[in-house]
């Protein structure tokens, strides 16, 4: 099992904005190749799918910890990166298609290149200092340690 470093960032918008706009562009190229009116949602989807593979995740809470597992297999860890804040945890890898000489026929191929890209938004605040993450036979494991709840502070009044 290899242990994974995590980057703490103020905010994931900017990467979930990147994101967005490469779909945006892929989409209008899909609308430019095929011009069909009225299909914008579709040609959103297609581009999705085209640019980038959603890994299925599991998120649970046990003991002040939330835990994410995360599918990624095939991915090496080296090229896996983790982004967190106290909010959110972004993970996102590039999985590449290592070329090797074919002599067979291919009749089916379905691996695919391109990037994995997963948000999850934690449903109370996390303590970004203390994030463990790991990663062993396609599977990444992280835990996260759930923020100790600020209790509201009193204020006195000073009558003048």
């Amino acid at each position: 099992m290899s242990e994974l470093p995590i980057k703490k960032t103020d905010s994931v918008f900017d990467e979930l904005q990147s994101m967005q706009d490469r779909i945006m562009k892929r989409a209008y190229e899909i609308f430019d190749l095929n011009g069909n009116f009225g299909s914008d949602l579709d040609n959103w989807l297609q581009a999705e799918r085209e640019l980038i593979r959603k890994p299925a995740i599991e998120l649970s809470e046990k003991d002040n910890y939330f835990n994410v597992e995360v599918e990624m297999p095939g991915v090496n860890p080296k090229d896996i990166v983790i982004e967190v804040t106290p909010d959110e945890l972004l993970v996102k890898a590039e999985m590449r298609d290592e070329k090797k000489e074919q002599r067979d026929k291919v009749y089916t191929r379905e691996l695919k290149t391109g990037s994995l890209f997963r948000a999850v938004v934690f449903p109370k605040k996390i303590d970004p200092d203390k994030v463990k993450a790991e990663f062993k036979n396609g599977l990444l494991k992280i835990s996260a340690s759930v923020a100790p709840e600020k209790e509201a502070k009193k204020v006195n009044i000073h009558a003048a």
